[in-house]
């Protein structure tokens, strides 16, 4: 049985598709490695949301294809560029499409076969969550993401995600429910909720977003320690939906809700909700008292002014954000912002970014200060080779935001829920010791 790798690339929803390759792959008796040099057939999921994202994918299928491998290209960029793609790498001999990864198993056996390509890509991606696949899991830890919902009905106009991942769907809460039951009995103490848009979920099986539902039945999971959400859309966060997270014991009180921009020009130029985003960080922080919010800002979108760039500089320089992230805007075929003018040199959106970078970094480092001699709860990653214990507050999501390191000689394992009192803090991390 020849041995099969696997080369991820993008997000934490190209993760979830990746482990579910794996499974079915495993399912069917074929061997896994993570070593790619010891595989016969490399499959790449790759990310096509942005360019960069798109050259690091390319940089990987032609290293294996250097090395002898036998590629196979999944995901984002096959959807994306189709039939062109398979004509500029010709030597790949594989091609799948986001909403066709349960087919893993009749590609490779093909290939195995015969000598000729073999195409998955479906023209209109309709993605399906195949329920009955166990995820054969990449990275074993203290969090697990687990992917409600797949697809988007939005069209913000820099994203290319609705024409790769077709109309949202979202899977049944049973089905969800059982997988967090089955990742818990496994030792994963923190569960991270996924989706284009997590607000949304339930829309299209239940006649309305059920995300509350959904969350007050995942807290009942005893073996669970946190379940955190991500990806959350401003215009969908309610009041009820604020409440229940601020109730239910298990839900971290964490709220990523990207932004994206503050100044209404600009978000009506993004097909975004023109709305009133200070009022809404207040809203957060009233009614879940010591909330961490986590946003992201678009830097050098077309039509953006220095007064537009002002505006978004003072918004966060005042609202003084938990978690930021800030991204140059990068121009993509196929989404409204393409033809969109004037566009923005680089040099200008790169500034901006650093500009914006450079406040958060302040404002960071303050409040992680302010944090020194008081006790918060944590959850243990795992121990260094020093002894130290790496761990995340729950203001904090798995692999971007800060960790807080400490010292300890009782024994920790990965998963444990830990209280800490912090006694330093960096720009982004902080120190502390086991209470």
């Amino acid at each position: 049985m020849r041995k099969i790798a696997l080369i991820n690339h993008g997000c934490a929803k190209n993760l979830v598709d990746s482990e579910l390759m794996l499974g079915k792959l495993a399912s069917k008796g074929y061997q896994i490695t993570l070593d790619e040099t010891k595989a016969d057939f490399v499959i790449i999921n790759t990310c096509s949301f942005i360019h960069d994202a798109e050259k690091e994918s390319v940089a990987s299928i032609f290293d294996m294809i250097k090395a002898g491998k036998k590629v196979i290209i999944a995901g984002c960029l096959a959807q994306k560029h189709k039939k062109e793609l398979q004509a500029l790498i010709p030597e790949a001999i594989a091609f799948i499409g986001t909403s066709d990864i349960d087919k893993i198993t009749d590609v490779i056996k093909k290939i195995t076969k015969e000598e000729d390509t073999c195409y998955e890509v479906s023209e209109n991606p309709d993605y399906n969550y195949p329920e009955d696949v166990e995820r054969q899991q990449i990275t074993v830890g203290a969090s697990s993401y687990i992917k409600i919902a797949d697809g988007c009905d939005f069209n913000c106009g820099y994203c290319v995600i609705p024409k790769l991942r077709g109309h949202y769907k979202s899977r049944k809460i049973e089905n969800i429910v059982n997988e967090a039951k089955n990742l818990a009995e496994k030792g994963v103490g923190e569960i991270v909720l996924i989706a284009q848009d997590t607000t949304s979920y339930g829309k299209d099986i239940y006649g309305k977003p059920s995300l509350i539902e959904l969350l007050k039945e995942l807290n009942q999971i005893e073996e669970l320690n946190w379940i955190r959400i991500m990806y959350t859309y401003p215009s969908l966060i309610t009041d009820e939906l604020l409440e229940t997270i601020n109730n239910l014991d298990k839900v971290v009180k964490y709220i990523d809700v990207p932004l994206q921009h503050v100044s209404k020009n600009m978000l009506k130029a993004m097909n975004r909700p023109v709305m009133d985003n200070r009022k809404l960080i207040k809203k957060i922080r009233k009614l879940i008292p010591d909330a961490a919010v986590r946003t992201t800002f678009i830097t050098g979108y077309p039509g953006e002014t220095e007064e537009d760039f002002q505006e978004l500089y003072n918004f966060v320089k005042e609202m003084k954000i938990d978690r930021l992230g800030v991204f140059e805007y990068s121009r993509e075929k196929d989404t409204a912002s393409y033809t969109l003018k004037p566009q923005i040199s680089a040099k200008v959106k790169k500034q901006r970014r650093k500009e914006l970078m450079l406040l958060q970094q302040n404002i960071s480092e303050d409040m992680n200060k302010k944090m020194i001699g008081k006790e918060i709860e944590c959850i243990a990653e795992a121990v260094n080779e020093k002894g130290l214990v790496i761990a995340r507050t729950y203001k904090d999501a798995p692999e971007v935001d800060g960790l807080i390191y400490i010292n300890t000689t009782t024994p920790v394992m990965p998963g444990d829920i830990i209280t800490a009192k912090i006694t330093g803090a960096v720009k982004y991390d902080l120190t502390g010791i086991l209470i």
